[in-house]
């Protein structure tokens, strides 16, 4: 039988009082040391001096004073921050040390916790407690981590939704569809001669398709603003990569030059497209060649338009047209570009879209197109899917609500159950061990 994770689940450890420096490494103002566990205040007593004790202060108050080492020399003065569980962000007693921000300070001030009781923290552990403790969901936990890590509006905007509860509760509604429609089958069961209309089962079954339909709908757009994209520009030598990478860089990244070839290696440069992290990736020009270099720089442009979230695929306008020697894999996402839009066109093709890294002809629909290629129609929904394990859980949710809507009620019932398995499975609700391992390893110490 799977071993399941719930949230009163103890866990070695946990129990513990821990402590860590919950600032960024390096000079700061302000720096932070927080504690927490059940010897937070008993410990911030011995460690901190100030007016009142840390253990006699109401939660959500603030002292201020010195901190002091073992033999009571001030290391610092400072705040220290009093929450008690379960009104914390932990659920547990925390005291949190804000001192000026120099690395000796913070780590004088650890090191003086740990003597006193405390241990080192696990890298997410105070968010794990959080999450066991019921302050967070598995959603919410993971927005923890995109919000501490993201580079972008989009990204942050997306975390603080997440972190707000508002993809928990999208799941809980699609969850309370699925509940509806297997209480209706369960009557249905049980009271074959009373009969349950069918507009009971099948409306909320068709609502929770359609509610995982448009979740997943979100997945590519929330892996792109959390991780980012890479976007390889391809074609022939002199199609005009390196000019409109500088163009939609809006600075000089790439030589430029009228002699074919020039682009021997990839290039690569960052910019945010559409509130999403890009890194976009100048490749060699494509072409049958005897220099060796320049060969090695075409195989590495196949590699690299194979690798790509996006391709742009850039042609000569103002030349006649040749094949382009590229074939993407089955799926590939690709915008084909008609280049030089400024000289006289030797082609056209509706399917190619016409721009000028010279004049800026046709780069505001290109950025268009990016944005609905990265985003689709998750740039009007709210609460994005943002992970490959949150995708994976609504993926295998909505498989099973498809085979239910074609199914006979009793074997409908059974898919429904592993529906709702999923969707908890999701949120954390219902968790193995070894998925709540995998969120919380990637998040930093102290957080």
């Amino acid at each position: 039988m799977t071993h399941l994770f719930p949230r009163t689940a103890s866990r070695s450890g946990l129990s513990d009082t821990i402590a860590a420096v919950a600032t960024a490494p390096g000079h700061a103002g302000v720096g932070v040391v927080r504690v927490s566990g059940p010897q937070a205040l008993p410990l911030a007593d011995r460690l901190f001096r100030g007016r009142c004790q840390p253990s006699a202060t109401p939660g959500g108050r603030f002292l201020f004073g010195h901190l002091l080492d073992a033999q009571g020399e001030v290391l610092d003065e400072g705040l220290c921050l009093i929450f008690r569980g379960p009104h914390s962000y932990t659920g547990e007693d925390v005291a949190e040390f804000q001192t000026h921000g120099s690395p000796a300070v913070l780590a004088e001030v650890l090191t003086r916790s740990l003597e006193l009781g405390a241990r080192p923290a696990r890298p997410g552990e105070f968010t794990l407690r959080a999450y066991l403790a019921g302050r967070l969901d598995l959603t919410q936990a993971e927005a923890v981590l995109n919000l501490v890590e993201s580079s972008t509006d989009t990204a942050r905007r997306q975390a603080t939704l997440g972190l707000s509860g508002a993809l928990g509760e999208r799941v809980d509604a699609i969850a309370r569809d699925l509940t509806l429609t297997l209480s209706s089958i369960a009557a249905l069961l049980d009271y074959p001669d009373e009969g349950v209309p069918e507009a009971e089962r099948q409306a909320p079954l068709a609502r929770a398709a359609a509610e995982l339909e448009a979740l997943l709908g979100t997945a590519q757009a929330g892996r792109a603003a959390n991780q980012g994209a890479r976007i390889a520009l391809v074609g022939a030598p002199n199609a005009g990569k390196s000019s409109l990478l500088n163009a939609l860089l809006g600075y000089e990244r790439s030589i430029v030059t009228p002699i074919a070839g020039t682009t021997r290696d990839y290039l690569e440069a960052g910019l945010s497209l559409a509130g999403v992290p890009v890194t976009l990736v100048d490749t060699a020009g494509l072409r049958d060649t005897a220099d060796v270099v320049e060969a090695a720089g075409v195989r590495q442009a196949y590699a690299l338009a194979e690798g790509a979230d996006l391709v742009l695929t850039l042609s000569d306008g103002s030349q006649p047209r040749e094949a382009l020697p590229l074939t993407l894999p089955a799926g590939a996402r690709a915008i084909h570009l008609r280049t030089k839009a400024d000289l006289l066109a030797a082609w056209d093709d509706p399917a190619c879209l016409p721009v000028s890294a010279q004049t800026g002809e046709g780069l505001p629909e290109l950025r268009e197109r990016l944005q609905a290629e990265l985003l689709g129609d998750a740039s009007r929904s709210e609460a994005w899917l943002g992970s490959e394990r949150q995708a994976d859980a609504a993926r295998r949710a909505l498989e099973h609500v498809q085979l239910a809507q074609s199914l006979p009620d009793d074997l409908a019932s059974i898919e429904l159950e592993e529906a709702l398995l999923a969707l908890a499975e999701l949120t954390g609700r219902d968790v193995k061990d070894d998925v709540v391992d995998a969120v919380f390893r990637n998040f930093c110490v102290g957080k």
